[in-house]
């Protein structure tokens, strides 16, 4: 439930704070009076676009934040995307400055629109008061009974099945028409694929031959070096260079008997000898196993100049050659498996297939769902002067689309004993309000969403009507909280709290403001309603009586 809230320097709005109460709560005010632009302030609140333009007139920012009241899944979304707060509930606040740039925050913490539209869903649902128009269309009006019957899952499943299945049947058709040139390209792929097969290039090779390559290119050098090495430290005719350590370290193994102070000098040279022998060790290995020979450097340098021709051939690193062959692998595979014409004709028969299934699911559940409103609309009718009428919703077959295999068609009979037509075409604009009103309560019933918003939905209605639409609206507040903004004193009589909108002139600036009546205050505003501008006794009276009913 709505408990707060705090508009700053939006549109017209200077400072307004207010606080709620559940049940049904009104909203009435002079035409230009800034009625709509609670809602509109809210509904920004709550992740709806905003620019610039919303900012008022001088000041840095337009400032927002409406406070709710904790419940079960509130507190759950809260808990699972981390906005969680010790008191409970949920504090939104949307800020807008006036270059346009706009900030979000849940309980304080930095959040997206896109997180405030979809805790928003969960908090309030805002009826305009154009929605009697977009019932006219046939698109909303499907997504008003799929909403209205709980399919969003099943139309959802319908929407993936059909992009599935058209995406396969648009690949048969492409490779229908092109059918030449998937073949090119499949031999062009072919030949890739068999290049690299027979070069078999191993992950890592290229490294491993170029330098199987410089040791073979430079093994007499290599041979030399290693030799002449050896022959330094242990082999030379006068004074190898092991011995010479050797003698020294038995020399100074002397000294340290006569001066100890001589023990780290005979610590340091021990480990040179140590290494100096290993050295020895590893250089008599190496020239073990090193040798000249001609015939596998030939063969090492012609792989190399293949691997090394194939690298340009192919535009890609020698080191990648192998991943080069994985991926036209698979693309000739991929290309294989689609130009196969007879499998393609049958996986596209059978995702058809799978569509045709969730459509048949999908309009077994509305045509239940159509009646089932159908049948609540019509009651609602004759509660709303329009008895003997009929609401109806059709199922029109149709070609099969992303939303299923039938468009829905919103039917009425306004009198008795006539046949039901669509609603475009029969109903009137007075009959069309009080149907949009109908429905917009009933589906409003169907959903958990604990606060509902109807901003001047009673457009077009009058007299009696609209006294069975202030009853309507206050007993829909007995389950959950209503706020509406109307200009029926019908209406506004039912409500359990009235806040009255007023615009005032200061120095040449236009300000709006909202007050919470008491009953005196309230008697004179339902009066104004009825009499206009000058409020006489008897509209006073009248007033009394309205409220009283």
């Amino acid at each position: 439930m709505l408990r707060t809230l705090s508009i700053r320097d939006f549109v017209i709005v200077d400072a307004i704070e207010l606080e709620f109460s559940s049940g049904f709560s009104v909203f009435t005010g002079e035409t230009g009076a800034g009625k709509s632009i609670l809602i509109d302030a809210l509904a920004l609140a709550l992740g709806g676009r905003g620019d610039a333009s919303v900012v008022r007139e001088g000041a840095a920012k337009a400032d927002i934040t409406a406070e709710f009241s904790a419940s079960t899944e509130l507190d759950a979304w809260l808990a699972e995307n981390e906005f969680t707060n010790e008191e409970g509930g949920a504090l939104l606040r949307r800020v807008i400055d006036n270059a346009g740039r706009s900030k979000a925050f849940i309980n304080g913490i930095a959040a997206t629109a896109t997180q405030l539209r979809e805790l928003g869903e969960k908090l309030v649902d805002i009826h305009g008061q154009h929605a009697h128009q977009s019932l006219l269309k046939q698109d909303m009006q499907r997504v008003l009974l799929d909403n209205q019957a709980g399919l969003q899952e099943e139309v959802k499943a319908v929407a993936g099945a059909y992009k599935t299945w058209r995406a396969l049947a648009r690949q048969r058709e492409e490779f229908e028409t092109n059918a030449k040139n998937v073949l090119l390209e499949r031999e062009r792929l072919e030949w890739q694929v068999g290049e690299l097969e027979k070069l078999s290039v191993k992950p890592g090779e290229w490294a491993d031959i170029t330098n199987e390559h410089s040791r073979l290119s430079h093994a007499a050098s290599l041979i030399e070096g290693a030799q002449d090495a050896l022959t330094l430290i242990s082999d030379a005719e006068t004074a190898p260079m092991l011995s010479q350590l050797s003698s020294l370290n038995i020399r100074i193994g002397k000294l340290v008997d006569l001066d100890a102070g001589l023990q780290p000098v005979l610590d340091a040279l021990e480990p040179a000898r140590i290494q100096l022998q290993e050295a020895v060790y590893a250089l008599n290995d190496y020239l073990s196993r090193v040798e000249l020979d001609p015939a596998r450097l030939r063969e090492v340098e012609t792989r190399l100049e293949n691997i090394h021709s194939a690298s340009r051939k192919f535009r890609v690193a020698a080191d990648d050659l192998p991943q080069e062959l994985e991926t036209l692998s698979a693309q000739l595979k991929q290309l294989a498996d689609a130009s196969d014409l007879d499998a393609l004709r049958v996986q596209e028969e059978k995702l058809q297939a799978a569509y045709m299934a969730a459509t048949q699911k999908l309009s077994k559940a509305r045509s239940k769902a159509a009646k089932a409103l159908g049948d609540a609309v019509t009651v609602a009718m004759q509660e709303l002067s329009m008895t003997g009428g009929k609401f109806a919703i059709a199922l029109q077959p149709c070609e099969p689309a992303s939303y299923g295999v039938e468009q829905i068609e919103f039917m009425v009979a306004a009198h008795a004993g006539t046949t039901p037509r669509p609603l475009a075409k029969v109903a009137s604009g007075g009959e069309l309000a009080r149907i949009a009103l109908a429905i917009s309560v009933i589906t409003s019933s169907a959903t958990a969403t604990p606060t509902l918003i109807f901003d001047e939905v009673d457009s077009g209605i009058g007299g009696g009507v609209a006294e069975v639409v202030g009853r309507l609206l206050r007993r829909l507040g007995q389950d959950r909280q209503v706020l509406c903004v109307t200009h029926l004193p019908q209406v506004a009589s039912q409500a359990n709290q009235h806040f009255q909108v007023s615009k005032q002139s200061n120095n040449g600036k236009t300000a709006s403001s909202i007050a919470a009546l008491d009953d005196h205050a309230r008697v004179e505003e339902i009066a104004r309603m009825l009499g206009g501008l000058e409020i006489t006794a008897t509209t006073r009276t009248h007033a009394r009586e309205l409220l009283a009913s």
